[in-house]
């Protein structure tokens, strides 16, 4: 006869919550009742658990997917940017770059691991670590739940990442003048490349978007800025801040922040055209940020990248200051 092993047991053996166990339980879960006891048999248990999986196993890393699709493989919700399944003993989370109020930014480590920094839950106030699935994902180390990434370019259209690990400690940040939580998580074992049409796509609608905005709200959203996002594609490509480059432009007013000479002319919507620039280059280590990035009209921007004189960069540099200044007092 096979060994029965106790709740505690199982719930040691498989790392699963009591909760969970009980999910799984309502479902379906086979196990044998002793007097006021529950007894499971373990292969039983295993090919169950296995069963359950199967739905997530048959998802192609890569694929785009819908929200019924994947509620039907995780069994889990059809709403929210972190989706717990007890069923599955999974936790969903969802990286959509077409909606939110944050955008979760992909570094590249000193190891040259793409690391994801997820922005954790809750929209209005300081976010809680302790909070609905903050606290799943923050404990995912060690409570036996499985995490799945899902990022959309598109609306409704999911991309999947597979499975992913945290990989350092939460930590906190200042955004928008309340307090977020970020989650730095890994991908577990698939090398897939997102196509860079996709980001390229991603940045038009973003930059789109950082139009719309008046004055005050795009500075709060480029002011914010303060780490370079990095990811790889069929090469590593850096993943700029549109709001940053939208602000520097209208901050100019027109204006070109070297040569003092108005904008050469208006683009198709009426505006002054100028080009975003970055005093220290990226590719030299510089920062994505409104006082290392400046306006400069067509001529001037291909000067400083085929030129880049000393004499140029301090001047960018001194204008810089002079915004910092006024933007500060």
């Amino acid at each position: 006869m096979d060994k029965l092993i106790d709740s505690k047991q199982l719930q040691e053996l498989f790392k699963i919550s009591r909760t969970t166990l009980h999910r799984m339980e309502k479902e379906g879960l086979p196990f044998t009742q002793i007097g006021k006891s529950k007894r499971y048999n373990i292969e039983e248990v295993k090919v169950w658990i296995d069963d359950r999986q199967r739905g997530i196993e048959n998802l192609v890393i890569g694929e785009v997917y819908h929200n019924q699709e994947i509620a039907k493989a995780f069994k889990c919700s059809t709403q929210g940017g972190m989706r717990r399944s007890h069923s599955t003993n999974t936790l969903v989370i969802f990286s959509d770059h077409t909606k939110g109020i944050y955008e979760d930014k992909w570094i590249i480590n000193s190891e040259g691991e793409e690391i994801l920094l997820y922005t954790g839950m809750g929209q209005e106030g300081d976010q809680d670590i302790e909070f609905g699935q903050n606290k799943t994902l923050n404990e995912s180390r060690t409570n036996g739940v499985r995490v799945y990434l899902f990022e959309a370019f598109k609306s409704g259209e999911h991309v999947f990442k597979g499975q992913v690990e945290l990989v350092q400690d939460p930590y906190t940040e200042l955004q928008a003048g309340r307090t977020v939580w970020m989650f730095p998580l890994r991908i577990v074992g698939n090398k897939y490349l997102i196509p860079e049409d996709l980001l390229k796509e991603k940045e038009q609608e973003k930059v789109k978007e950082a139009q719309k905005l008046n004055n005050q709200d795009l500075f709060n959203r480029a002011k914010n800025a303060d780490r370079l996002g990095q990811r790889y594609t069929t090469s590593k490509t850096f993943d700029r801040d549109p709001y940053v480059s939208e602000y520097v432009k209208r901050r100019a007013n027109g204006i070109c922040d070297l040569c003092g000479n108005p904008a050469p002319f208006n683009d198709k919507k009426g505006r002054p055209y100028l080009e975003s620039h970055h005093i220290k280059w990226l590719s030299k280590g510089g920062e994505d940020t409104i006082y290392n990035t400046v306006a400069l009209d067509p001529s001037c921007h291909k000067k400083m990248h085929i030129l880049d004189l000393e004499e140029d960069v301090k001047e960018l540099l001194a204008k810089s200051d002079e915004y910092k200044s006024k933007e500060n007092n």
